[in-house]
């Protein structure tokens, strides 16, 4: 309690009396122009089950960290989406930011930059900070929690706490060139999956509170770019087709973002609407193989419109998502599945596919905008 009220005196007296204005189409793009093509994935220790696991001090793993990260520059990746959560900061606020600091430290070694989660509408909507429990065998994402949680976001006068989170983390690493940007909200509009019980209302509440995480963000006037990610249903283009909390995404994002875990033909439909808007486009998660998700089958087409890529899963281990979605309706705690669903390396960093990594290499190794030939495609220039 201590802890909390003096790092929110902190944010109160240090963050700037207004917040900072969305960036113009023109600042996004001068923003982006300066960028290398962005490549990396959705990043979580194979040692953690969640996000909490991965910062809490007690399971923070800084030479695991060290190790996959190695991984991930030798494939040329350059960058990684990182959840926090929001209970880590109200239980240890200095630690959570000395690990952040650490981890950006070590990404650096190896020339990436992270882009930051802050709130998460997926999976269990009950968080509960300190031991995590172990893997469910056979289920995807076992034991991934949402942020700030069920109870959190119905009950509004304990939405200081997330406000002081959101200003004091933003705060920190505002002019920090190590950090890329700031993913505010995981599909907000989420209603969470797996078997757990829905929350009532919770479009509802988290239209009521996404508008203000935004603000909150904007009020540490961070260098970086603030997001959140469309990721369901189809007029991307059309905001007048879009429920309330994609309104404001789409209103309040300096640079664009989106999921898309289907087949070539849609993904690059949905980059083209996303690309509409004049801002540039971050796809902050992709690649399910079982789903028609693949990178042979995204990857270049975002190389040759210049879209930043996050695959989801890196290397595998206790988050489990070499399982699919189904393996919370029938687990797989008998037969491996046919293909992985997502990540990209064993435990012991050897490719669950080859052709994948060679793939990756030669994509992120190429020029910005030039797609390298292959035996059946010949080079591709982007001209605008």
């Amino acid at each position: 309690m201590t802890l909390f009220f003096a790092a929110a005196s902190v944010v109160a007296m240090a963050a700037p009396a207004e917040a900072r204005e969305i960036w113009t189409k023109q600042e996004a793009n001068a923003w982006y122009d300066q960028q290398p093509w962005l490549v990396g994935a959705n990043y979580n220790p194979a040692t953690a089950i969640n996000q909490l696991d991965m910062w809490q001090a007690e399971t923070f793993d800084p030479a695991t960290i060290d190790k996959e990260l190695g991984w991930a520059a030798d494939l040329g990746m350059n960058t990684m989406r990182v959840y926090l959560h929001n209970l880590l900061w109200e239980n240890d606020p200095e630690g959570l930011k000395q690990r952040m600091d650490q981890f950006l430290t070590i990404a650096a070694k190896h020339g990436i930059r992270p882009m930051f989660v802050l709130f998460d509408s997926c999976w269990d909507p009950h968080p509960v900070a300190g031991a995590q429990h172990p893997p469910i065998p056979g289920v995807h994402n076992s034991g991934w929690v949402q942020a700030p949680g069920a109870e959190r976001l119905a009950d509004k006068s304990q939405h200081h706490k997330l406000e002081a989170y959101v200003k004091d983390v933003v705060g920190r690493f505002a002019n920090d060139d190590r950090v890329l940007a700031w993913d505010v909200w995981n599909e907000p509009n989420n209603d969470g999956g797996g078997n757990y019980a829905p929350t009532p209302n919770k479009k509802q509440m988290v239209a009521g509170l996404l508008d203000d995480v935004f603000e909150w963000a904007r009020s540490a006037d961070p260098t970086q770019p603030l997001t959140s990610g469309l990721w369901t249903g189809e007029d991307w283009h059309r905001m007048e087709k879009r429920d309330a909390v994609e309104k404001i995404q789409l209103a309040e994002s300096d640079v664009m973002s989106f999921h898309d875990y289907n087949w070539p033909e849609q993904f690059e439909r949905r980059a083209q609407q996303m690309l509409s808007y004049g801002r540039p486009v971050l796809c902050t998660e992709y690649m399910a193989r079982g789903n028609g998700s693949t990178f042979d089958g995204s990857l270049p087409i975002a190389k040759r419109l210049n879209i930043a890529m996050y695959n989801w899963g890196f290397v595998d281990g206790e988050s489990q998502t070499r399982l699919p979605w189904d393996s919370w309706k029938k687990p797989y705690t008998y037969d491996e599945p046919t293909i992985w669903f997502h990540d990209v390396l064993h435990t012991d960093g050897t490719p669950y596919r080859q052709a994948e990594v060679d793939l990756i290499k030669r994509l992120t190794a190429a020029p910005k905008g030039v797609v390298p030939p292959t035996p059946t495609q010949p080079a591709v220039i982007a001209t605008d």
